[in-house]
């Protein structure tokens, strides 16, 4: 099938299966390797994007479902300079191995689009569905906090 949709800010069109994942067709047909495959059944985050602004896993969405929709990967963040929460998961030290770094970025990113200065139980609570084997959480809600700090300056 033919599918047309926007990513990152531009239109793109692509001829894919029915049935192909969209992880698999953002990392080997687009090149957008930065969203990354942890468990492949939902569990982890490590594959958030987001999907017309939503926090989704898209190893668990069909390429077919986002039709005329919009997709913004970890690469689609940054523009001419890291965006802030880019910026602050490095300052504030929130990134140990970087595996689960891109999904914990764009389900933060979602939350600070609804919510300029959210408190602690709201960012733990968008968070719960990223998990991370390095860290504790302590430094990457430390660095939601900043970059919503850094977002309302």
């Amino acid at each position: 099938m033919k599918l047309s949709f926007r990513v990152n800010r531009r239109e793109v069109t692509v001829a894919t299966a029915t049935d192909r994942r969209l992880i698999d067709l953002l990392r080997e047909d687009l090149g957008l390797t930065g969203t990354k495959e942890g468990c492949g059944e939902g569990e982890c985050g490590a594959c958030t994007i987001l999907l017309d602004g939503q926090a989704v896993n898209s190893c668990l969405i069909y390429a077919s479902q986002i039709s005329g929709k919009s997709v913004t990967t970890i690469e689609g963040l940054a523009t001419e300079n890291l965006h802030p929460l880019q910026r602050a998961f490095i300052e504030k030290g929130a990134i140990q191995c970087g595996f689960c770094t891109p999904g914990f970025i764009m389900s933060a990113y979602a939350l600070l689009a609804k919510h300029v200065d959210p408190s602690e139980d709201q960012i733990r609570w968008e968070l719960s569905g990223n998990l991370c084997r390095c860290t504790g959480y302590t430094k990457i809600i430390a660095a939601v906090r900043y970059a919503a700090k850094l977002l309302r300056e």
